[in-house]
């Protein structure tokens, strides 16, 4: 179960509206190339920096489509309205992008999720994300380290992944060309985009600002 004092530490405090009192975190003027060694993977003391996207998200409800595509689930939800975050909704995005191996929840981090909803708005999708990856435990991640290097020679899979704190997401839009996609994140500037072309995702997560490629 995921308690409220989870949620709120997930982001959730100081971010239900524009008002004044937010800390504006750090934010490099271009995104830079990450690691080729460990490229989702940052810091420790990094993990809760998440820099302020330059296009805010827009104004109105904020209205989110998803399709797991391992566990063949949907959910359509509006997770803030009326200048305010949804309980009910955090819940349910929360159960619906768990760990499906594993069964375990996480707090999905709403600037996460602004995120999706302003990509979502600026490239003009009509269809759902297209979940890859969501929520990792650390099992799950420490078992796709493995599977990562077997078939790549080296792990594409960091081992401090921010999949492991909600924060990260591999993802596409059906409607949306992959290379869109990624360009429209990389301009956003909101935290770190990886491209897996051969794979058919863009990873997007809420760290420092940083680009990569991956298969």
């Amino acid at each position: 179960m995921i308690g409220r004092r989870q949620l709120l530490s997930a982001g959730l405090i100081g971010l239900a509206s524009s008002a004044g009192g937010v800390v504006q975190a750090r934010q490099p003027a271009v995104a830079s190339p990450a690691p080729a060694n460990d490229p989702e993977a940052v810091a420790p003391a990094d993990f809760l920096l998440s820099p302020t996207p330059l296009t805010p998200p827009p104004p109105g409800p904020r209205h989110l489509k998803f399709r797991h595509l391992h566990t063949e689930q949907d959910l359509e939800v509006v997770y803030w309205d009326g200048g305010r975050y949804s309980w009910d909704a955090l819940k349910a995005i929360n159960t619906h992008l768990r760990d499906f191996r594993t069964l375990e929840e996480h707090p999905i981090d709403v600037r996460l999720l602004d995120i999706l909803f302003t990509l979502q708005t600026l490239t003009g999708s009509r269809e759902p994300f297209r979940i890859i990856s969501a929520f990792r435990s650390p099992q799950t991640n420490e078992m796709l380290s493995g599977q990562s290097a077997v078939a790549n020679g080296a792990s594409q899979v960091a081992r401090k992944s921010l999949h492991m704190e909600g924060k990260a997401m591999d993802v596409r839009l059906n409607d949306v060309a992959l290379t869109g996609f990624r360009d429209a994140a990389l301009a956003l500037r909101g935290g770190g985009v990886g491209y897996y072309p051969d794979s058919g995702f863009v990873h997007v997560d809420i760290g420092p600002v940083r680009t990569w490629q991956g298969s």
